[in-house]
């Protein structure tokens, strides 16, 4: 039986990450980054397509798991009519070097469990069978480019072109068990006694969590945002300090849909709202590494700016299909690459900007590259701001004068003459005064609908869009504008069912692509902030509680939810939820949160003990 997304861990080393199932298969791994071609593809297609798998051979009457504290370290714990085992997952940390090792080990905890093993290792995407070979450890696999070594001290087997193992543990027995990835014309590299890599990979990600400003909070805040930053912190690639969105492919937004998108790739969208979820919870050197990736990904010509960059700042991500993998539950098709990098998008500018300048309001490393790139981007942009586009959401309909991306042209301006006045940086400020005015006039006068009494998701439209929550957090408009409340209402009203928030209506909205979806997580923790901001404290807790409740039993949380079904949907997990659920908990714990600040235009501030 199929696992569900929310049945699965996630473990990494920051340069690339696994799914791991309560079955205890690896279904999702991609060597030797996140972008990469998957080896382990079961996720997308059967066990064929590849995976690793470590269980107990008897029935198993409960399993349950458990992230050792503070770590990435998952622990998943087996319990047969003959005895308990645990299973331990980790991606060691190699600060300073690119090898990419996942370690298992079986540890037998009462009785004896007999254990199968299943090994099963397809490049390029789960189908390239590699040529193996037997090894004194265990056994070597080549496929192209591409090298695995598995160290394991069991009596392996071949069988259907998978590598098989049975194997006994009793109470005290410790079986390590090691994958380490290599280029094919390199020499693998030395594997390391297992429970020492064990031991200093978990003091690494205590002393990393420790080093926030999170760490002596309550722990009603605390658990839940520590495991959302130690998520965002795996989702990091660590050469560059770019964020992947996600770290899978093609996970649908509706099972059996075709909203299915390759999320392994960086947005200028979650830029903003990304900084402000490091910097409020002490981790500045992840957003100085953050806003390096955005200044070297951007630098070109200002007419060139994607809204989504590869890992590295790579612009070409075609996208293809994969006729060979099913999807998850038959969700096809699976796609590879992501063709909205190639589209217009009026509000990455202000998005870019208005995280540049957040950077200069938390003092992070002076720059002065940074400030004549934003004016040459913020040229560039006066002449663009009124063209159609296709909005936050990646529209493959017609476009339209988005009001969101109107108002993040605004956004441009506006930190861009706040630059100028609060910094004494050079800029022709007076032009970007009355450009910033009559953005604001345009937007009020065309993106608010008088009969709907709120705004809308495009001029002359009807629909409405959990974009515009973000209004009053992006300053705007004050929170107590009726402008502001009445499409909060309308949102209400229209967009939230079962208590989450819709992106947009579906039905309502051609965007190109048809077909149902989840409620949208990071919309639902805007709605929260929005509250907060108005000052409807309670119903903002009443909705934070109600999103924590969404995560499944690690902490995690996916790109949307499915109320009816009760089940998480989309990539996962999604760095943008985490990063809601990581801003909304600094909103709700103090008054100056991310979403003031960023109203205010202030500097983020440490978090506060409560």
């Amino acid at each position: 039986m199929m696992q569900r997304i929310e049945d699965y861990g996630l473990i990494g080393n920051m340069l690339s990450a696994a799914l791991v199932g309560k079955d205890g298969s690896i279904d999702w791994l991609c060597l030797p980054r996140f972008d990469s071609a998957a080896c382990f593809a079961a996720l997308l297609g059967t066990p064929d397509n590849g995976r690793w798998k470590i269980a107990p051979v008897g029935k198993v009457h409960a399993t349950s798991r458990r992230y050792l504290h503070d770590t990435a370290i998952l622990e998943t714990r087996f319990e047969t009519d003959t005895g308990v085992v645990t299973l331990t997952d980790f991606m060691p940390v190699n600060e300073g070097d690119r090898h990419v090792d996942l370690i298992r080990i079986v540890t037998g905890v009462s009785g004896t469990v007999e254990m199968d093993m299943e090994f099963t290792l397809r490049f390029e995407n789960g189908q390239a069978i590699p040529w193996v070979r037997r090894k004194d450890y265990g056994l070597s696999a080549i496929a192209g480019p591409d090298a695995v070594e598995l160290h394991a001290d069991l009596a392996l087997e071949g069988r259907n072109m998978k590598t098989c193992a049975r194997f006994t543990v009793a109470e005290g027995d410790s079986v390590p068990l090691t994958m380490s990835y290599h280029p094919s014309n390199q020499q693998p590299h030395f594997v390391a006694d297992r429970r020492e890599v064990l031991e200093r990979t978990a003091i690494w990600w205590r002393e990393w969590v420790k080093s926030g400003s999170f760490d002596d909070q309550p722990d009603a805040w605390r658990e839940p945002v520590t495991r959302s930053l130690i998520t965002l912190k795996m989702l990091i690639y660590a050469p560059t300090g770019g964020i992947v969105a996600a770290p899978t492919t093609s996970l649908p937004e509706a099972i059996g849909g075709e909203r299915n998108w390759d999320y392994r790739y960086c947005w200028l969208r979650d830029s903003a709202l990304t900084l402000y979820a490091l910097l409020n919870s002490g981790y500045r050197q992840e957003a100085e590494d953050w806003r390096q990736w955005l200044l070297r990904a951007v630098a070109g010509a200002p007419d060139q700016l994607q809204i989504m960059y590869g890992i590295a700042g790579e612009r070409w991500l075609p996208e293809f299909e994969v006729p060979w993998l099913a999807g998850f539950e038959k969700s096809a098709p699976v796609r590879i690459g992501n063709a909205a990098a190639g589209q217009m998008q009026i509000d990455v500018y202000g998005e870019l900007i208005d995280t540049l300048h957040a950077a200069r309001e938390a003092e992070l490393q002076p720059q002065d590259e940074a400030w004549r790139l934003q004016k040459v981007l913020l040229d560039h942009l006066e002449t663009v701001w009124q063209t159609p586009d296709r909005g936050i959401w990646e529209v493959r309909g017609p476009t339209h004068a988005f009001t969101h991306s109107r108002m993040m042209a605004w956004v441009a301006f506006d930190r861009a003459v706040t630059s100028v006045e609060r910094y004494k940086l050079e800029g022709p400020v007076d032009r970007w005064r009355k450009l910033r005015q009559e953005i604001h006039d345009d937007v009020c006068d065309n993106g608010f609908d008088a009969d709907l009494n709120s705004f809308v998701q495009y001029y002359g439209g009807k629909t409405l869009d959990a974009s515009l929550l973000l209004m009053p957090q992006l300053g705007f408009l004050p929170a107590d504008d009726p402008r502001v409340a009445g499409t909060i209402k309308a949102i209400e009203r229209e967009l939230v069912h079962d208590g989450l928030v819709a992106r947009y209506s579906t039905d309502g909205t051609d965007d190109g692509v048809g077909g149902r979806e989840g409620a949208f997580l990071a919309c639902s923790f805007w709605l929260a902030d929005a509250y907060v901001l108005a000052g409807r404290h309670e119903d903002a807790r009443a909705l934070y509680d109600r999103l924590l409740g969404l995560r499944n039993d690690l902490g995690l949380l996916a790109e949307e939810y499915d109320a009816v079904a009760d089940r998480l949907l989309g990539n996962f997990p999604q760095a943008f939820s985490h990063i809601g659920l990581i801003n909304t908990a600094h909103n709700l714990m103090a008054a100056s949160g991310p979403a003031s600040q960023r109203a205010d235009q202030v500097a983020p501030k440490k978090a506060v003990k409560v």
